[in-house]
């Protein structure tokens, strides 16, 4: 199944399909799973190294693959628990080689440099579009911090 062919499907999947929000309190900076952010195209743009997402209500975000890259939401770059995550360093030319449903929730992003185990889901790619110049700031204060510098 190709992304041009999974993604009207995506169109017509709606948040009411998903189980009801559980009875605990959603996680700072999370929607609750009724308000969950559904996208209506997904765009992989190689030359510009941008991945284009479109949400059924109109926000539409441009993000860079390193910037994708080194917020992998994988265990790799996460950790297993709070305070675990890495600081990923060295990507500005990573690229993205493919782009993978996972059921109607998520995709697998494929990078070159052979990164393909985090889960993008949804609601992650709406954070990571509707954070992005404060997670990406964030993101260059740990390089400085850290006496790393990005190579342009």
């Amino acid at each position: 199944l190709s992304l041009a062919e999974w993604l009207p499907a995506v169109r017509f999947f709606s948040a009411k399909d998903l189980p009801p929000e559980p009875p605990e309190t959603p996680e700072p900076g999370h929607a609750p799973m009724n308000q969950l952010p559904v996208p209506t195209d997904i765009r992989l743009r190689r030359t510009s190294r941008v991945l284009t997402v479109v949400f059924a209500g109109g926000e539409s975000f441009d993000l860079p693959f390193e910037y994708l890259r080194v917020h992998s939401p994988s265990a790799e770059v996460q950790g297993h628990g709070p305070g675990q995550g890495v600081l990923v360093t060295g990507k500005e030319q990573v690229g993205i080689t493919g782009v993978e449903p996972v059921g109607r929730y998520a995709v697998r992003l494929v990078f070159d440099d052979g990164h393909a185990s985090g889960l993008y889901t949804w609601r992650i790619l709406h954070e990571l579009g509707s954070q992005q110049r404060h997670k990406w700031q964030a993101y260059l204060d740990a390089l400085a911090a850290a006496g790393i510098q990005r190579q342009a």
